[in-house]
């Protein structure tokens, strides 16, 4: 059976964040209830919100 990976379970917690420093300012996305569980990108190619709508 499969699962859906896009369902978030109650104790499970997605945050993004702006990370800057001193060579560049980048966006990360972080799962904070599983080690490990992160992204990034540079902070001008994250997509803007209504380009997620």
């Amino acid at each position: 059976m499969a699962t859906n990976s896009h369902v978030v379970s109650s104790d499970e917690t997605v945050v993004g964040s702006i990370d800057s420093s001193d060579s560049s300012t980048d966006y990360v996305i972080a799962d904070i209830s599983a080690d490990g569980a992160w992204l990034s990108m540079h902070a001008d190619d994250a997509p803007t919100l209504p380009a997620w709508r």
